[in-house]
């Protein structure tokens, strides 16, 4: 593994209507933890419910998980409660990033955050420029990206639905949406 000091750190968004955007962001984290970095995954959306990702990250002494959101939040009922609760993970994150105690931090869903308004793209855009440490590496996914982010990234991937199982009537099945 290359020495922070010799490092680049890279900016990565997960973007659009596709699935796919975490999953590939988790393939990221078991990459880098395969290495020996010390990886974070925070994710803003998701609750407390168990996943697979989650799981195999328990058998990593090198990656630390935080499911802090209060579950998929389109149908609210309490929009105050989700600016809050996003308000709060969003601190914590760049709490964690500023420890400078990871090498990769993935931001789970925080982009669905700026699409409703819950947090400003402006706000997380300058952070990533000015105070996120160089040789860090950096993955924010969820639909609806902020432009700002999208311009502070180094790497954008849009996911585009061409096809999806839940059309046919397959309803989320277990090893492959979670």
């Amino acid at each position: 593994m290359k020495n922070r000091d010799r490092r680049q750190g890279v900016v990565l968004v997960h973007t659009g209507e596709g699935k796919g955007k975490s999953s590939s962001a988790f393939g990221m984290v078991f990459r880098a933890a395969g290495w020996g970095m010390k990886v974070c995954v925070i994710q803003f959306i998701k609750g407390q419910w168990q996943t697979g990702e989650q799981k195999a990250a328990e058998r990593f002494d090198n990656i630390e998980w935080h499911a802090l959101g209060d579950g998929f939040t389109w149908n609210t009922k309490n929009p105050e409660q989700d600016i809050k609760t996003s308000r709060e993970i969003w601190e914590f994150s760049k709490q964690k990033i500023l420890s400078r105690e990871f090498d990769l931090v993935l931001l789970d869903e925080i982009n669905y955050c700026c699409g409703y308004g819950w947090i400003s793209g402006q706000e997380i855009a300058d952070f990533i420029r000015d105070q996120k440490p160089t040789w860090m590496h950096l993955v924010l996914t969820g639909r609806n990206a902020a432009p700002e982010v999208i311009e502070a990234a180094h790497t954008v991937t849009e996911m585009k639905p061409i096809k999806h199982a839940f059309q046919v009537g397959i309803k989320a099945e277990q090893g492959v949406e979670f």
